[in-house]
This record gives C-alpha cells, sequence and structure tokens, in this order.
C-alpha cells in the first residue's frame, strides 16, 4: 500500500515539475525588449513542403541587445524564413540582405511592457492550476489510501508533505514570474 501511495505521489512530483518547465518555456517567449533567439521558437517555415521548425533550417543568434541574425544553411530559404516571420504575427519586420534575415526589436513601449507583464502573471497562474490540479491527485491518493488502511498519523504526515512540495513550486512559479516582470520593465 505504502509502494502505491508513493507512486501516486511520485507522480504528481512529475507533474508539478513538467508545469514548472511549461511555465519556464512558455516565459521564455515573452519579449522583453532584448533580442533573443527564444523569440523565435515555434515558427515553422515550409522546408520543401515540409513544416519545419525555424531552428532546423537555420542559425539563429543575438548579435546585439536589439538584433536578431538568422542564417539559412541553404540561401534558397531566405525568402521563405521571412515569410513564416511575417506569417508568425509577432510585430517583428524581418530584412533580408542576401546572407542573413535580420530582425530588428524595437523598444518596447510602457504600455506594451504593462501587457506583457499582465501576460506573464496570467501564465503564471496557469502554472499554479496545474500545481493545485496535480497536488488535488495526490491528496486524495493519500485520503483514499488511509481509508483503505494505511495509518491515519502517517497519512497526515504524507498531506503535510504534499502541502510543502506545493508550496515550494508555488514559489518558484512566483520566482520566475517575478524574475520575467523584472526583465520586462528593465528598459
Amino acid at each position: 500500500m505504502s509502494e502505491e501511495l508513493d507512486m501516486h505521489i511520485a507522480e504528481g512530483k512529475v507533474l508539478m515539475d513538467s508545469a514548472l518547465e511549461h511555465l519556464q518555456a512558455e516565459l521564455r517567449k515573452i519579449r522583453t525588449g532584448k533580442a533573443s533567439p527564444a523569440m523565435l521558437e515555434g515558427i515553422m517555415v515550409d522546408y520543401y513542403g515540409t513544416p519545419t521548425p525555424l531552428q532546423q533550417v537555420a542559425n539563429l543568434s543575438a548579435p546585439d541587445s536589439r538584433t536578431i541574425a538568422i542564417q539559412p544553411w541553404e540561401k534558397s530559404m531566405l525568402a521563405t524564413i521571412e515569410q513564416a516571420i511575417f506569417q508568425a504575427n509577432l510585430g517583428l519586420t524581418p530584412q533580408n540582405d542576401g546572407e542573413f534575415v535580420r530582425i530588428g526589436i524595437p523598444a518596447l513601449t510602457e504600455e506594451r511592457r504593462k501587457d506583457l507583464v499582465k501576460q506573464a502573471k496570467a501564465l503564471g497562474e496557469d502554472a499554479k492550476v496545474s500545481l493545485r490540479s496535480a497536488r488535488h491527485k495526490m491528496m486524495d491518493a493519500v485520503k483514499q489510501a488511509v481509508k483503505d488502511g494505511y495509518p491515519e498519523d502517517a497519512g497526515k504526515r504524507k498531506e503535510t508533505a504534499v502541502q510543502s512540495t506545493t508550496d515550494e513550486a508555488a514559489k518558484k512559479v512566483d520566482d520566475l514570474v517575478a524574475q520575467r516582470e523584472k526583465d520586462i520593465l528593465t528598459i
């Protein structure tokens, strides 16, 4: 019985870890006013009829804080990459110079920064909902185990451990969102 309960708790911790990883990935996509190749994650390019991630057809770099440089491995991909960036509707304008596609990152307005902070906080809340869902599953497993004969005092200790794990993960979410908020608001 104890092994089964430990397995349910381990599954819940995995769910919490994946929620944190997802939050980190989503926060990386939010613009901070500085150029980052991560801003272009998720852009798909038509590579000979097959939708392919941009990172698989070109080298992405940020030579300075206001520019992203994209060097395709095949020069024939320049126009396709440019088109894919336009279609992604990121508010960025690519410039093709025959060798590279360069994207100048405009400075963020105060209003846009506030919108991005709201977006980051919303992502943090979504992550916390996922954490609470995982916590709920773990608590249900503990309560069911106690019903099935698991010692009640040991069940209370498991519940306390689950709650502390959830609190730690929620603090990590708050820290990640606060750090991203600081990055966004830094001019």
